[in-house]
């Protein structure tokens, strides 16, 4: 496994940080086994994502994004947290405090425990309204064709995801641009920078002075601008900056 240099002097950064924050994007989930959001197969091969993803599709034929989204949960219904979810998790621990910002809507995070989790594209374990947008019962709804699940006002009941063409929840981009300016220190984790407005918050935390670090086997936008770059999955990363952040606190 590959090293990463000058562990103990980031060690001591983050531990001497008033605040850390973090964004993380596909490229942890595929570490997990999940299947990016082109990657199709059966069935499916025939739709563009952008055609199952939106309003109007769901509008038109509620059945058939909804079994789309049902296929989509059984893949993930084995997916277990890998090595970089629980090294995040265990950093809400060590440091005086730790805001974390994803792009997945696969729920390991929350899974493994991370207390201050901020979803921009919702999460796929949930459902809500279409029409009075009121949280509906969270898992994975069983229902037969035809019989798909009304809310009390009347809507249908849709996956609590950001659909192509939707904004972002207002609350949760708020919040995750303030924790982006307001970070002494500042991860990005397996994204590509390249879907705004979540790509522009490693940026923000740059301009307002935070030390960005780059988790990512690719080059991407922003690694000409980090301060330290680590080409390494998250999953072998973190778990050694944990051990690094663990040792430094220990000994003093």
């Amino acid at each position: 496994m590959q090293s990463i240099d000058n562990l103990d002097s980031l060690a001591e950064r983050l531990l001497e940080a008033n605040q850390v924050g973090a964004l993380t994007g596909a490229g942890m989930s595929k570490e997990s086994g999940i299947q990016t959001f082109r990657e199709k197969d059966g069935l499916w091969k025939k739709f563009r994502p952008e055609e199952l993803a939106n309003v109007d599709a769901f509008l038109a034929n509620p059945d058939r994004v909804w079994e789309w989204y049902n296929w989509r949960r059984d893949l993930m219904s084995n997916v277990k947290p890998n090595p970089g979810h629980y090294a995040l998790a265990e950093l809400d621990d060590l440091i005086s405090k730790f805001i974390l910002v994803t792009q997945n809507i696969d729920n390991l995070h929350n899974e493994v425990g991370s207390k201050h989790v901020i979803e921009l594209h919702g999460n796929i374990r949930k459902n809500k309204c279409q029409s009075c947008k009121k949280p509906f019962e969270t898992g994975w709804l069983d229902f037969s064709e035809g019989k798909l699940p009304h809310c009390d006002c009347g809507g249908l009941i849709r996956p609590d995801v950001v659909w192509f063409g939707e904004m972002l929840p207002s609350q949760a981009i708020e919040d995750a641009w303030q924790a982006a300016a307001k970070s002494d220190v500042y991860f990005s984790i397996g994204t590509s920078t390249v879907v705004y407005p979540a790509a522009a918050l490693p940026f923000e935390a740059k301009i307002h002075g935070a030390y960005l670090i780059e988790i990512n086997p690719d080059r991407t936008d922003l690694s000409s601008i980090a301060d330290l770059v680590i080409r390494m999955p998250s999953g072998e990363a973190l778990p050694q900056i944990i051990e690094a952040v663990q040792k430094r606190k220990d000994q003093s």
